[in-house]
């Protein structure tokens, strides 16, 4: 399986997908940390996180995938939402929880 499909299996067979750097219980960068930090304060607890530190095909892979530079990267239902600035924007403004609702 490429790379690409691999990402698109990871993102539509889990209804909240972090990629980031290190996991929710050890994230190994600021945007990661204020990334599951805002997921858990919208009251999603259930999320799946992937490491993008443990493999770098996954790690380039997933910029290409959303055509998006930076991680941490989230996807609801399959869908890329985005980063860290834009969670925090969301979640400030309620559409992040109204987001999560729906999974």
């Amino acid at each position: 399986m490429d790379i690409q499909a691999e990402i698109k299996t990871l993102v539509t067979s889990n209804p909240v997908v972090l990629f980031m750097k290190g996991t929710k219980q050890f994230p190994q960068c600021g945007f990661s940390s204020r990334a599951v930090q805002i997921l858990q304060a919208a009251g999603c607890t259930d999320f799946t996180t992937v490491n993008v530190l443990e493999n770098d095909d996954i790690r380039q892979g997933i910029k290409t995938y959303a055509d998006w530079p930076t991680i941490p990267q989230l996807y609801v239902k399959g869908e890329f939402v985005g980063g860290s600035d834009i969670m925090l924007e969301m979640f400030e403004a309620g559409e992040l929880q109204d987001l999560l609702q729906s999974v």
